[in-house]
């Protein structure tokens, strides 16, 4: 599921980036929030896949278990899915294209792994 292909379809074919986040997070409200002000040129499509009605493109708790994102046509999962959104964001694109590098994208997906394990604390804490 999780994927660090070198994609640059969204980049040639101007397609918007697809994230799909858990709304009903606190965490998760506040992280997108800052990126859709950061999304100045409106490259991505924010989906709350905690909406009963959003489409999703695989299992809604899986979904909602892990940041997902579709870049040219890939579902991402986890670090890899964040550094799609990163890519898509100016201020941010250094950071992503970055997380393409092999040693980074395992450091990156690590530490997301390991934030899911106190997300549910941190939750707490934020709401």
């Amino acid at each position: 599921m999780v994927s660090f292909a070198h994609q640059r379809g969204n980049e040639r074919a101007g397609q918007p980036l697809v994230v799909w986040f858990d709304g009903a997070c606190p965490l998760c409200r506040r992280e997108i929030a800052v990126m859709r002000r950061l999304d100045r040129a409106g490259r991505i499509r924010f989906i709350d896949a905690s909406d009963p009605g959003a489409a999703c493109p695989l299992d809604r708790a899986a979904m909602l278990a892990r940041f997902h994102a579709m870049e040219g046509g890939v579902i991402l999962s986890g670090a890899a899915a964040f550094a799609a959104m990163w890519r898509a964001i100016p201020l941010l694109r250094p950071l992503g294209l970055a997380a393409r590098w092999p040693l980074a994208a395992r450091l990156l997906e690590w530490g997301y792994v390991r934030f899911l394990r106190l997300r549910p604390a941190l939750q707490r804490i934020a709401a």
